[in-house]
């Protein structure tokens, strides 16, 4: 099946707005707790303003009058230490406050969002699965999320601290000296320009950044699953040359990125150095000169001393620090918005289209009458609400028919052409043909993984399309060439085909695909945990679990991918027995490379290049001498 590229992003945040918009509603929640952090920002904030007005008063109002006093009284000394002491401890203590709630909030954002995330990608058609990497998928999980992380609980609640210090500096430098306050605002506008244009430009590369760090990711996970491929073939050179591809694309969007963010610091903090320097030298010249006061009715305000020199230039450390925070935190909002982005293009993604009204239920006869009933049963029948409000149940017998069939996963790229067979209860149908003759594709169809294009798919009467896709997937069984195991026990792994069997039923189902000989073998029998997708296991064992999951399921119809196609011989003709039980009485599709295998099919249908070459039962067939004989006696093989 072939991949599909995805759309490739233009490197920047499309909607930032937007963006900012979608992730505050996920503070809503959090309001009142939002309330106090917001209480104690503004207290911290205010405790470091006041520290620094302190100073004016202790230098003139405490420490010079007691400079040379031959009995000096250091009662009011005291006193203001211990105000100050009080003050520091305020902010302290709501500081602590602050940060423990922002850990609360923060968590429970994330875990909001990773829950939205893993709830809208259950719901993504398999078609998103093929057209994304499962590496880049990841990458959403961790280091988007991880860049709101930052964001949350560093970059906003540092953002507000510096905003309301800055204000509350701004109006203390106000009242302390007009003439200085205005020289700070000259700084202040050249530092808000270069802000503004590094800012800019960094929030571009942060963006770029995650998206090659999101490929990186693919690659790696691709790398990893394909370790004995890679060997086998030696392909490590090519497989590093790809890599270091990959690695030097993030490096370099990493490199612009991070280089704009760290040069926007040295340039602040130089600035804010130049401006401490200029304002000492200009309130020195103003307090010499005793220029620095403005007169209002014969009174002077203002008025510059050695005390509110010192205030001054400790409130411009204060009003310097926050801005060259707020520059700072641009880098982390950026990426925490790049990545924020990336998460709800993923939630925006279209759901798998699940429009079917036609539902599976279970039934019971009474007296020819199909009855509903909440608990389970053998019997299974399809739902219909029809258009006068009338319900009406069609027995689940499991008749597909397939008509006249033509898809494409791509438009330009037709993989079945006009495809048409039928399968009557109970009946085994195969399908033979090369690889990519479209085998797999039918079952794809049959389960609407995909939905076809031109045609119609009937089961028991009823266009598939109509059909509620999890009840007619639940109504299918299917074994895949490539095996899924869980992390858990095995007793869990077999009970994933039905969730409310019993101990008892997946013993029996394990009995009947014969795995259950090898399961007991194990350390712990069934309650053997698996990790990795079973890594502790043989591929033939592994596929006998995924036989036994299906059996316990118990559907009437089953697709059978190359369900045996990693199994030895000696183990395939051990399989074949339970398979034999499992497909009794069910209709079932079987895809086999091994023509042994459908021997005893009903009817074997023969596929190259999406088309139906041959169909007929196997004596039938290598009567005919065709293509199906050419293959089962290996002097031909489809191209």
């Amino acid at each position: 099946m072939p991949r599909f590229a995805p759309k490739k992003s233009m490197g920047r945040v499309e909607d930032p707005k937007g963006t900012v918009k979608r992730l505050l509603s996920y503070f809503k929640n959090y309001k009142w707790i939002l309330l106090i952090v917001v209480i104690c920002i503004i207290a911290s904030s205010l405790t470091n303003v006041a520290s620094s007005v302190f100073i004016k008063s202790l230098i003139d109002d405490y420490i010079e009058p007691l400079i040379g006093s031959t009995s000096p009284d250091f009662s009011g000394l005291y006193t203001l230490l211990v105000k100050m002491a009080i003050v520091f401890l305020v902010g302290v203590l709501t500081t602590f406050l602050q940060a423990r709630l922002m850990i609360i909030v923060t968590q429970g954002i994330l875990k909001k969002v990773r829950d939205s995330m893993f709830e809208k990608m259950q719901s993504f058609p398999i078609s998103y699965f093929d057209t994304h990497t499962h590496g880049d998928v990841m990458s959403h999980y961790t280091n988007d999320t991880d860049a709101l992380r930052e964001m949350i609980s560093e970059s906003i609640p540092q953002l507000i601290s510096s905003v309301i210090t800055i204000v509350a500096v701004f109006f203390a430098m106000l009242y302390t000296n007009v003439y200085l306050t205005f020289v700070v605002i000259l700084i202040l506008v050249l530092m808000l320009n270069i802000v503004k244009i590094i800012g800019g430009k960094s929030a571009n590369f942060f963006l770029k950044q995650q998206e090659s760090l999101g490929k990186l990711n693919g690659y790696i996970e691709e790398m990893i699953n394909g370790q004995k491929v890679i060997k086998v073939f030696n392909h490590e050179e090519i497989a590093k040359q790809d890599f270091d591809k990959l690695n030097e694309n993030w490096a370099e969007n990493s490199t612009n990125a991070n280089m704009m963010a760290n040069i926007l610091m040295p340039i602040m903090g130089n600035i804010g150095n130049l401006q401490y320097v200029l304002l000492a030298v200009v309130g020195g010249y103003l307090a010499i000169n005793n220029l620095g006061g403005i007169t209002i009715g014969g009174i002077t305000f203002g008025a510059l001393t050695i005390g509110s020199i010192a205030s001054f230039l400790q409130l411009s450390r204060s009003f310097n620090m926050p801005i060259s925070r707020v520059s700072q935190q641009i880098n982390s909002i950026s990426m925490a918005l790049a990545g924020a982005e990336r998460i709800f293009k993923l939630m925006d993604e279209e759901p798998e289209i699940n429009n079917g009204k036609v539902t599976l239920v279970n039934v019971e006869y009474v007296e020819d009458e199909i009855i509903e009933t909440d608990k389970r049963t053998e019997k299974w029948a399809w739902k219909r609400l029809e258009d006068d409000g009338s319900t009406t149940y069609v027995p689940l017998t499991g008749y597909v028919e397939v008509k006249d069939v033509t898809f494409g996963y791509v438009p330009e790229k037709t993989v079945l052409k006009n495809v048409s067979f039928y399968a009557k209860p109970g009946q085994k149908i195969a399908f033979v043909g090369a690889t990519g003759a479209g085998k797999t594709t039918i079952t794809n169809l049959i389960n609407r993984f995909y939905d076809v294009e031109n045609g119609q798919i009937i089961y028991d009467g009823i266009d598939v399309k109509d059909i509620n896709k999890d009840d007619l997937r639940r109504s299918l069984g299917m074994v895949l060439q490539d095996t899924n195991l869980f992390t858990g026990t095995i007793m869990e792994n077999i009970r994933y085909g039905r969730l409310d069997a019993t101990d008892e039923e997946i013993i029996e189902a394990a009995k009947l695909a014969n795995a259950d000989g090898f399961i007991r073998r194990l350390p712990d029998g069934y309650q053997t945990l698996l990790t990795n997708n079973g890594e502790s296991l043989s591929q033939g064992q592994r596929q006998l679990l995924s036989i036994a999951r299906a059996a316990v399921a118990d559907p009437p119809v089953m697709i059978l991918d190359e369900a045996t196609s990693s199994i030895d011989t000696r183990t395939e003709k051990i399989v074949q027995d339970g398979m034999d039980k499992l497909m009794n009485g069910r209709t079932v599709f079987v895809i086999a490379h091994r023509l042994s295998t459908v021997r005893n099919s009903k009817a074997i249908i023969v596929l190259d290049h999406g088309e139906i070459i041959e169909r007929g039962e196997h004596e039938a067939l290598i009567a005919e001498k065709g293509t199906y004989y050419q293959l089962y006696t290996g002097a031909f093989e489809l191209e």
